[in-house]
């Protein structure tokens, strides 16, 4: 029996995913929301340190859960490997309702001005594909704005002097200093730096029936609890429901996108819970799977007239896959700086993300999220015996005396690192899986190296007695941050989709996620990629009624 024709069905249950299914869903449209991994709720949640969505040796405890999904990996040499999702390199983000909303530290960072300006800030970077957005802040800040009281964001960046300009503060105070803030916040002030308090996507007071912040350590990469911590799960996806008007399908493995004789989008094909074949009809295609998902099922989309895949008429999907960088430094302390209050992260500097001399970019820096005894481990100094009683004795000494100071370094975009459709390797759909390949641009790695020695002198100020730093290696970045693979702008020959994320070549088609970032800026991108999905997402609501979806 044919599933019933909707307005719009959209292709991951994420940060973008879920704001265009409740933007469209309360404009009036019929909308079917599919999404790959599950509805979980936070009771249901195991609190397990080997199994969550930060550390994966035991598997992903938010997805994929399971090894049906490989990918191919090619590594800098040119040889490549079939990766799981509990191995590294795999570049992961959660499948489950929300998408990486369910589980991430929440950080709400709004970019600056430049970081939409870079290459009339910097000029052209060789060997790199830096370019400017088609959006400015100002055309995107009313959508900021628009997420961070429609869904929940506490802090106050008001002493960040480097921030760009906001109409209204944020909603809700950050929560009061733990530890670590009260020891970074006074050395920071001595270096002439501009610390201010996270802005963050977590309830710190009661905030659209749901309450605030336990502060437990269980917090970034585990469900929350007590539901304070806000995604789209618990705030927009709820809130389309809520209409009538858009049907959830979970567990629902996407194949491709239909199009019809005109080359206009006419569905998908997916197949459900039950490993059934089905055929979703719909007048709008909206694709919300993430940087490397969005990319592969553009290219499985192949058809007559499109024989290399949607939107991929001058080989742009795929192209210029971006994570960031993240380097620092750790810091060992003769005393207590750990006081087991979540997140953790809390005090932040924007002082290095521009004007660095010699350097196109840089990084917000701040302090890490707590991290449990296997996450610690991460952070041991290559001194520290990998097992035996000095690790231990290690380890029982330290844990409660560092402090980790890290920020996710702007990356410069290359033509090379991508994603494409594997030709060999297939899922046990029988899809094609994700091939990914390339590196990181040098000019990367000199920037987070410059990072790393500013968030080790933060600590030394601080009273470190012991630094080493955290930097990258020269692979390829494409993990929890992942983004460029459908790049926005205004001409179709080097973009896949224009300002409002539109496909090119495909007037119905969208894409709505981190997949369209031109950069993705020295911070963490999700309130970024909200602000893009209500400006899209609003915008189609808008024309709708006169254009069906054409414009």
């Amino acid at each position: 029996m044919a599933l019933k024709h909707v307005n719009a069905v959209i292709v991951g249950s994420g940060a973008g995913g879920g704001v265009a299914a409740k933007e469209l869903a309360t404009a009036g449209l019929s909308v079917v929301l599919l999404e790959r991994g599950k509805f979980h709720s936070p009771a249901g949640c195991r609190k397990d340190d080997l199994r969550n969505q930060r550390t994966s040796a035991l598997g992903n405890g938010f997805g994929p859960g399971d090894e049906r999904n490989p990918r191919v990996l090619v590594d800098e040499t040119g040889k490549e490997r079939i990766v799981l999702a509990s191995e590294g390199g795999y570049s992961n983000n959660a499948a489950c309702v929300g998408g990486g909303t369910f589980s991430y530290g929440a950080m709400a960072w709004r970019f600056m001005e430049k970081d939409f300006r870079m290459k009339s800030t910097y000029g052209a970077v060789e060997g790199s594909t830096l370019d400017d957005w088609p959006l400015t802040y100002d055309e995107l800040e009313p959508y900021y704005e628009k997420a961070e009281w429609e869904m929940g964001v506490s802090g106050d960046d008001s002493a960040n002097p480097f921030r760009a300009p906001r109409k209204r503060p944020l909603p809700m105070p950050p929560l009061p200093p733990n530890r670590e803030y009260e020891v970074l916040h006074p050395a920071a002030k001595r270096l002439g730096l501009h610390p201010f308090d996270i802005p963050m996507l977590r309830n710190t007071a009661p905030y659209n029936g749901r309450g605030p912040c336990m502060r437990c350590r269980w917090c970034v990469g585990f469900a929350c609890e007590v539901d304070a911590r806000t995604g789209t799960h618990n705030t927009v996806i709820p809130a389309a429901l809520a209409t009538g008007n858009c049907e959830l399908r979970t567990e629902c493995i996407v194949r491709e996108v239909l199009v019809d004789n005109r080359g206009r989008a006419s569905g998908v094909v997916y197949f459900d819970a039950e490993d059934r074949r089905q055929e979703q009809t719909a007048d709008l295609v909206i694709v919300s799977g993430g940087a490397v998902e969005s990319a592969r099922l553009l290219l499985n989309s192949k058809s007559r007239l499109f024989p290399n895949g949607l939107g991929n008429r001058h080989d742009w999907v795929g192209r210029n896959l971006q994570s960031h960088t993240y380097s620092g430094a750790v810091g060992l302390f003769n005393f207590d700086t750990y006081d087991d209050l979540g997140p953790g992260a809390q005090i932040a500097i924007c002082d290095y993300n521009h004007g660095n001399p010699g350097l196109a970019g840089g990084a917000m820096l701040a302090n890490e999220f707590i991290r449990l005894p296997y996450q610690f481990l991460d952070y041991a100094p290559a001194y520290v015996p990998p097992w035996g009683p000095a690790h231990k004795e290690w380890v029982r000494k330290a844990f409660r005396r560092t402090i980790v100071v890290i920020g996710p370094t702007q990356e410069m975009p290359i033509f090379e690192a991508r994603v494409q459709a594997d030709p060999k390797v297939k899922d046990y759909w029988g899809i094609p899986v994700a091939r990914l390949s390339g590196g990181k641009h040098p000019h990367s790695i000199e920037i987070a190296r410059f990072m790393a020695g500013k968030a080790e002198a933060w600590l030394k100020e601080a009273g470190a007695a012991r630094t080493w730093r955290r930097q990258p290696s020269r692979g390829l970045s494409g993990g929890q941050h992942q983004a460029g693979t459908c790049r926005m702008g205004g001409d179709p020959k080097t973009s896949v989709v224009d300002k409002y994320c539109r496909v090119h070549d495909v007037d119905n088609l969208h894409v709505i996620d981190a997949s369209v970032h031109v950069t993705n800026g020295g911070f963490n991108p999700v309130l970024t990629i909200l602000a893009v999905a209500y400006h899209a997402a609003g915008h189609l609501a808008k024309t709708w009624k006169n254009t069906r979806g054409r414009v």
